[in-house]
């Protein structure tokens, strides 16, 4: 159990900070006038567990906050997250 808990909090530590290295690297480019990380990539980074860090970095730095998908996709991949994390402990708890 203990195991488990270290590998799922390990993976959610380089899940976040790759988000945030994503969202300010794109943010970056913008202003460069650079090549950019598609849209699909940083949703699929959000949805893999990267949401929180990565709404949060796009508030702060004011990136992409006019893009539904992302104010609207990344609190609802937040949302399901949320009911992943407790159901998979709920089940751990009752074995």
């Amino acid at each position: 159990m203990r195991t488990a808990l270290f590998v799922a909090c390990g993976y959610a530590l380089l899940i976040s900070l790759l988000a945030v290295f994503l969202t300010v690297h794109d943010k970056r480019r913008t202003k460069q006038r650079g090549r950019r990380i598609p849209e699909r990539t940083l949703m699929l980074v959000g949805l893999l567990g990267g949401a929180p860090a990565m709404y949060l970095t796009m508030r702060i730095i004011r990136h992409k906050t006019l893009h539904q998908k992302f104010m609207w996709g990344l609190p609802a991949g937040i949302a399901l997250q949320a009911v992943l994390i407790c159901t998979a402990v709920y089940f751990a708890c009752t074995r």
